[in-house]
């Protein structure tokens, strides 16, 4: 936990791209690591099978795959974002919402569940969440490539509405 902390320290401050994304894959290859303990290697090989099958486009066997994970290791937040982007691959938005609401339950700071849920609240028409939401992001990681044209953007269509 406290090189997650000390990355998350980092990304507050950097505000070179290659640095945003360096730092960024350090927390990933943080957040990929299955809990420790007895059943860790086959954790991570189940997380491999659900990739496998995201990749192959295979949604329902890694939503299968990632509840089956989930079910193993219900505070591993990862399981629960991996599963979410199935769902947002499928279009099963609401059920894509709902786990991400879990995973930031576990990760307050997962930028990856927080862009996910950016993407699904602009689809669905909800500018002001999605505006809510890339402040959160904004506070973890300000000079995040994209992120104020992002804001502007969407300060824009609340201005228009």
């Amino acid at each position: 936990m406290v090189m997650l902390d000390d990355l998350f320290a980092q990304l507050r401050t950097a505000s070179a791209p290659a640095e945003i994304e360096a730092l960024q894959s350090g927390v990933w290859q943080l957040w990929l690591t299955p809990p420790s303990g007895p059943g860790a290697q086959a954790l991570a090989k189940e997380l491999e099978a659900g990739m496998r099958a995201l990749q192959a486009d295979d949604l329902s066997r890694a939503i299968a795959t990632f509840g089956t994970l989930i079910a193993a290791a219900p505070a591993w937040a990862e399981a629960w974002n991996k599963r979410a982007t199935a769902y947002y691959l499928r279009g099963e938005y609401r059920a894509s919402l709902a786990d991400i609401v879990e995973t930031l339950r576990r990760e307050p700071r997962h930028f990856g569940a927080l862009g996910g849920q950016v993407a699904i609240l602009r689809q669905l028409g909800a500018p002001r969440q999605a505006l809510a939401v890339l402040g959160k992001l904004a506070a973890l990681c300000p000079h995040l490539p994209g992120l104020r044209e992002q804001q502007h953007t969407l300060r824009e269509e609340l201005d228009e509405g």
